[in-house]
């Protein structure tokens, strides 16, 4: 399969979520369409992003375009450490005005049974389809060290192929429940982009954008978009390789 991938290195955390906070901008005021449909990821990079865009770029950014949805998510309340929308809401929805109406978070309060069948629909209601797939404009993930990505881990990689828009996943080591986007959704994307910092992920990076026979075993090393995969690097990570 012939994917359309690239590398996009800054010097540290903070310069590539500048990078990516440009890159985003220019992605938005090319799409033709009224919305562009984001889903966002969790993590240290991300969080570095969120805040910039509160302090940076509050008058640039086409907000009013924006679809805001989740990758993934752990069912814990919103104002939870660990919820996803939580820290995005603290550290950016709370500094800009924004249409209540565009912000789609998965419910980590709520039954999960009900839940995940809820936020699947809520994906088809809204988000615009080919070949009855939901094709978000912008998908945004992370690399876990044990190659995991969204809430699809190394030990159900039947996410990967699932029929289904969302699916409940289990964290191996706590048992934590979380709802995640699966495999077929994320490889429709028109954009895919990984923002990976630090040497702790440069061998992980490493075996899979150069395609090695352990990746095959990472869930990360399965995204494989129709559209455009692109990856966010720091130094840090590319000279540890």
């Amino acid at each position: 399969m012939l994917i359309k991938s690239f590398i996009h290195t800054s010097k540290t955390p903070e310069d590539l979520a500048e990078a990516f906070a440009r890159q985003l901008i220019a992605w938005i005021n090319e799409t033709e369409s009224d919305s562009f449909h984001l889903a966002l990821s969790g993590g240290k990079t991300p969080s570095l992003l969120f805040s910039l865009l509160a302090e940076k770029y509050t008058h640039s950014m086409p907000w009013q375009k924006i679809h805001w949805w989740w990758g993934d998510e752990r069912m814990v309340a919103p104002d939870n450490a660990e919820s996803n929308f939580g820290v995005v809401n603290q550290l950016l929805f709370s500094k800009i005005t924004l249409a209540a109406d565009h912000i789609h978070r998965i419910r980590g309060e709520a039954n999960p049974i009900e839940e995940v069948k809820r936020y699947g629909l809520k994906i088809k209601s809204l988000v615009p389809e080919k070949n009855g797939w939901p094709v978000f404009d912008l998908i945004m993930l992370g690399l876990g060290d044990d190659g995991h990505t969204a809430s699809i881990f190394p030990d159900q990689v039947q996410l990967l192929e699932s029929d289904e828009i969302t699916a409940i996943a289990l964290h191996p080591a706590t048992g934590q429940q979380r709802i995640t986007l699966t495999g077929k959704v994320l490889n429709k994307a028109k954009r895919v982009t990984f923002l990976v910092t630090g040497a702790s992920k440069a061998v992980i990076f490493d075996e899979i954008t150069h395609q090695h026979k352990n990746a095959v075993s990472y869930p990360a090393s399965h995204i494989h978009p129709d559209g455009e995969l692109h990856w966010f690097v720091d130094e840090a990570l590319k000279e540890s390789i």
